[in-house]
């Protein structure tokens, strides 16, 4: 079993940024990859960015060039720098780890950014 803990939501302008933390604990030993997902309210969760094992990273196109994932192994916690952020942003954001074929999931963060 792996554990997931989200941190830094909160709410903050247009315009602004965060940085939220993913904290990983439990089993954790052949992690195929890490991401962030947000879900708006009546909406579908989708992806936001993730980090594959090898450390190649994908965005999707609405955070590009706003947005950067990165991870710390030594700490085992997964980040989320968000910049520029606009109301559209709006979402709980959610943490993912898949590893062995198994999906894993934080709690979730809520983002609200006003306009």
């Amino acid at each position: 079993q792996v554990q997931l803990v989200e941190s830094g939501g909160g709410l903050v302008q247009a315009g602004g940024s965060l940085r939220l933390s993913c904290a990983a604990s439990g089993s954790i030993v052949s992690i195929n990859a890490m991401g962030w997902y947000r879900q708006a309210p009546g909406k579908q969760r989708e992806l936001v960015a993730a980090i594959i094992s090898g450390g190649s990273t994908n965005y999707a196109d609405s955070v590009k060039g706003r947005f950067t994932i990165s991870r710390d192994n030594t700490k085992r916690t997964l980040y989320l720098q968000m910049n520029s952020l606009k109301p559209e942003d709006t979402a709980v954001y959610y943490c993912n780890v898949l590893q062995r074929g198994l999906n894993y999931w934080g709690q979730g963060t809520q983002v609200t950014v006003s306009s």
